[in-house]
């Protein structure tokens, strides 16, 4: 069993369920942020588990059927590391609720976001195992957490294609930065999925069904997808979204942050960049004048493929009013919309258009 978590560096955005984001100011003063500084995105219960009793199963279109304890797991499969950034689909949503008004959606800013470097056994080398079987095309994971949604008690649950699934870095991991994971963080045993939104690294994982098409989990089949700005929670057609996979190409100003007042002179700006492609960022960019003219910045930790970048840079300032734009490139030429607009969905997933954060200085 693990210690009650200690949320107090945390902005809480949801008492119950915990969902908290990391203050902007804390993340960027490591590159792998601590257990008690990352972010917590849950939708029901944390499930508080008794390893003597958990079992790992693995089902479904598979030729042997798996049934593993923690232990048996890391003991018949060879460990691997992965510095992976995990972020929440709905990081920036508070921008796009600016634009429109979100309804009944957690406005988060670009703090639900968080770098570690995690220890487990590779999910290909569980599959290439239990032995998958011809149809079978999703890996399926179904969590321990219990949640209500509408009307019902179920588990979460997600889903990914098996291409991904049997790709070199996709872990099913029980350490965060060298340390066990603690409850709020997947204890005993989570999924991680480099590259792709967190919501389909499933915590607390209990099960994965091998499977022809993806999970029928309310959370796959009727939340995490993307539509355009005119479908509205009223006329969804849930089987017409984009599922969320990869992280989209984004930059983010840590320091200043939002209304700041800052003294003329010399002031250092950082931030954080980051993609989901496995291309590394190749620059990340500022702007002091709505984009007529782009000052460039450093990179100053990097750890492709999966991770985020830091960057920095100083600029001269004098006194006045100043609306800080940041855009980012990665290495195959791809850059961020300029504009929100097109961005916006009634879920207010997936927001990587340019950055604004607007200071004063004296």
């Amino acid at each position: 069993m693990q210690a009650p978590f200690n949320h107090s560096q945390l902005t809480v955005y949801q008492e119950e369920p915990i969902n908290a984001g990391t203050p902007l100011d804390l993340l960027r003063r490591s590159f792998l942020t601590p257990q008690d500084a990352f972010f917590l995105r849950t939708h029901g219960s944390i499930p508080h588990v008794d390893l003597d009793t958990y079992r790992l199963s693995v089902t479904g279109m598979v030729q042997n059927r798996l049934d593993v304890s923690l232990e048996e797991l890391r003991s018949q499969f060879p460990e691997h590391t992965v510095t992976a950034t995990l972020v929440c689909a709905g990081s920036r949503r508070k921008e796009l609720d600016a634009l429109r008004p979100l309804r009944g959606e957690l406005l988060w800013g670009p703090d639900p976001i968080g770098t570690a470097e995690w220890r487990g056994v590779l999910l290909r080398d569980v599959l290439q195992a239990v032995g998958v079987k011809t149809d079978a095309h999703h890996v399926a994971f179904t969590s321990l957490d219990e949640i209500q949604e509408e009307g019902k008690r179920i588990h979460f649950g997600s889903s990914i294609t098996l291409e991904k699934a049997l790709s070199p870095d996709v872990l099913l991991a029980y350490e965060m930065n060298h340390e066990p994971l603690t409850s709020e963080h997947g204890f005993p045993l989570r999924v991680l999925v480099p590259g792709y939104v967190g919501v389909r690294s499933v915590k607390w994982l209990r099960e994965i069904t091998l499977q022809e098409k993806p999970s029928t989990n309310y959370f796959q089949a009727r939340d995490y997808k993307t539509f355009p700005p005119n479908v509205t929670a009223d006329t969804v057609d849930w089987n017409q979204g984009k599922t969320l996979e990869e992280i989209s190409l984004n930059a983010i100003i840590c320091t200043p942050q939002e209304a700041e007042t800052r003294k003329a002179g010399p002031n250092m700006i950082q931030g954080y960049a980051l993609t989901g492609q496995g291309v590394p960022i190749e620059r990340v960019e500022l702007s002091i004048d709505k984009g007529m003219t782009w000052h460039p910045t450093t990179i100053v930790t990097r750890a492709d493929p999966w991770a985020w970048c830091l960057w920095e840079t100083t600029l001269e300032l004098a006194p006045g009013d100043y609306q800080l734009i940041v855009r980012a490139w990665d290495a195959d030429g791809h850059t961020q919309p300029e504009d929100m607009g097109p961005l916006w969905n009634f879920k207010g997933y997936a927001n990587n258009a340019w950055q604004r954060v607007n200071i004063h200085v004296i």
